[in-house]
């Protein structure tokens, strides 16, 4: 009896910091992707597509691009209804704590005008942002209201989520580039590796299972929601 209490008072304890873990690499890796696009803002080379869109509204708008993103994200998850998408802590996290974090360091960080400091704020926030999508996405709370988003018209169109994911990020970056977000070569990088350092990130940051005692990397669905926020 008493080694059966010790069992599951174990047990609960595991669970319970598992949890904890959990929990920190989600808001953990939300602050950081906003902090790493914010740096993305600053170097001025080319935004993200869902950046390039924040952008431009917030061009338009007078808004600071952290409200506008938390706005781009509740109007999205608004989407997900038609969809049939359930969002999970996660997705509903992203929403606020993204552009909350965004506007913070922008507010820290000072303006950036040579060259010399630009290029090297554009790689770290590239490679920061996909240590951060490794991170919240390892977690496995549910993705960002975007990523469902795609995944979502994936279920429904039968179409590859490859193809969704273009289809909208090109939609996307258009209308942020005509309302007068930055598209330049920080664009295209961020494009070409923001996959592959993101599923690096996924195994650096994977969450072993609470029952399992060995290392289980992160499954089939964050692995397919390797989709930016």
């Amino acid at each position: 009896m008493h080694q059966a209490t010790t069992t599951t008072g174990g047990h609960v304890l595991s669970t319970r910091g598992h949890l904890i873990r959990r929990l920190s690499q989600l808001y953990a890796g939300l602050a950081l992707y906003g902090a790493s696009s914010a740096l993305l803002v600053e170097a001025g080379l080319g935004l993200e597509p869902w950046g390039v869109l924040h952008q431009g509204l917030a061009e338009r708008t007078g808004l600071t691009i952290g409200v506008v993103s938390i706005a781009v994200g509740a109007v999205v998850l608004l989407l997900w209804i038609p969809l049939r998408q359930r969002p999970g802590l996660g997705t509903v996290s992203n929403v606020f704590v993204v552009g909350i974090a965004m506007d913070g360091t922008l507010a820290l960080v000072p303006d950036a005008h040579a060259l010399a400091v630009r290029i090297p704020l554009l790689l770290a926030g590239i490679v920061l942002n996909g240590a951060a999508t490794g991170l919240y996405i390892a977690a496995r709370f549910g993705p960002g209201p975007r990523d469902g988003l795609m995944t979502g018209l994936h279920r429904r169109t039968g179409r590859s989520i490859r193809l969704m994911r273009t289809a909208v990020e090109i939609a996307v970056v258009a209308t942020g580039f005509a309302l007068g977000g930055t598209v330049g070569a920080g664009t295209v990088l961020y494009a070409l590796s923001i996959g592959p350092l993101a599923q690096l990130f996924l195994r650096v940051f994977a969450v072993p299972s609470a029952s399992d005692s060995g290392t289980v990397v992160a499954g089939g669905q964050p692995r397919r929601a390797i989709l930016r926020s």
